[in-house]
């Protein structure tokens, strides 16, 4: 430490680290990385984290394996109709109408003669197991996932 003496005698001590050192700037940016990291999924814009996003194409995935088990239990077709506007979807003789997030995009491809209207669609499934054919793209910003079916089997698979 160094003091130094003024004209009317005061005397003024001078700190000779006056900077800060690397150890607190590293201090800084680390707590600063941590409350990004919690902050930007919540503000972040996209309206919907990657958890919600692959928990509907989930809850989809299953609706798809539920209207297959129905068909090949009730040995009758069973559809999943999707409403792409209001975004929720049901399986035939299911009472319990599914809702999915309000920020996702859905889009459906699907059968020319399963399309209900513009904004209802449906995937149909025999009682073979075998299915119409499918695809139900949910998405959110660049984060998608696609819930194909196949057409001969009825197998339902999830696509990053």
């Amino acid at each position: 430490m160094n003091v130094r003496r003024h004209a009317q005698g005061q005397v003024a001590l001078r700190n000779s680290s006056a900077g800060v050192t690397l150890l607190e700037l590293l201090v800084v940016l680390v707590i600063m990385a941590i409350v990004a990291a919690f902050v930007y999924p919540m503000f972040g814009g996209t309206g919907v984290s990657t958890g919600e996003l692959k928990s509907a194409a989930r809850q989809v995935a299953a609706g798809l394996r539920m209207a297959r088990g129905e068909a090949l239990a009730t040995r009758q077709e069973t559809r999943l109709l999707l409403d792409l506007e209001q975004r929720t979807f049901r399986v035939d003789r299911d009472v319990y109408v599914h809702a999915l997030p309000k920020m996702i995009d859905v889009k459906l491809f699907t059968a020319q003669s399963d399309l209900v209207n513009d904004r209802v669609g449906a995937i149909r499934f025999f009682p073979d197991g075998g299915s119409n054919g499918g695809r139900v793209t949910l998405a959110s910003g660049a984060r998608k996932y696609d819930i194909d079916v196949d057409w001969l089997t009825g197998r339902v698979a999830i696509q990053d």
